[in-house]
């Protein structure tokens, strides 16, 4: 059997019950270990094993986990991923605690995603803001802002009318090399 075919009878055969509860919203929701623990039983029956694997990115000053769960059965692998914004402005957690829930949330959705599990009568899932929502959306690349042609050119104008350094590095990936070039600009 492929791994595709392991994978697809996987979905098929996979349960995991929502074993936590919600004494805010009042209602059951599934963990990231609840489903890292119903998924044991498939590693002996049908010889693979599954990973995750984090890091960390940033948007602006937002970080961001990404979060890939892997199914690997020593030869190939199946990926699927997710992204989690870290809310460093949530009340009563340490940092240490915003960063471990947005790692939950990262894991629990880059295995749903390979798993297909949908979540939708999951009241976690429906209890979302539209800020959480965002956040789940991969965001859009920034351009790099290279040292020549027009977008260089038209940066080095806005500066030298007396724009912002700081809206610049908002909206571009600006290397040191540019940046330094950029701030002779009078």
């Amino acid at each position: 059997m492929t791994l595709s075919e392991k994978l697809s009878k996987i979905q098929e055969e996979f349960k995991s019950k929502k074993s936590r509860f919600n004494s805010f919203g009042k209602y059951n929701f599934r963990s990231a270990e609840d489903i890292l623990e119903a998924l044991k039983p498939f590693n002996a029956k049908y010889g693979v094993y599954f990973t995750i694997s984090e890091t960390l990115e940033y948007l602006v000053a937002l970080p961001i986990i990404k979060s890939t769960a892997t199914i690997s059965d020593g030869e190939t692998k199946i990926k699927a991923s997710s992204i989690v914004g870290v809310d460093l402005n949530q009340k009563g957690m340490q940092t240490p605690q915003q960063f471990g829930s947005a790692s939950s949330y990262a894991k629990k959705y880059s295995l749903g995603n390979l798993l297909l599990i949908d979540d939708t009568q999951d009241s976690d899932s429906t209890n979302k803001t539209e800020k959480e929502v965002n956040l789940r959306k991969k965001p859009e690349p920034k351009p790099i802002l290279k040292n020549k042609g027009d977008t260089y050119d038209r940066v080095a104008k806005y500066l030298a009318d007396g724009g912002d350094i700081n809206k610049v590095i908002e909206k571009y990936v600006v290397s040191t090399e540019i940046k330094k070039q950029l701030l002779t600009i009078n």
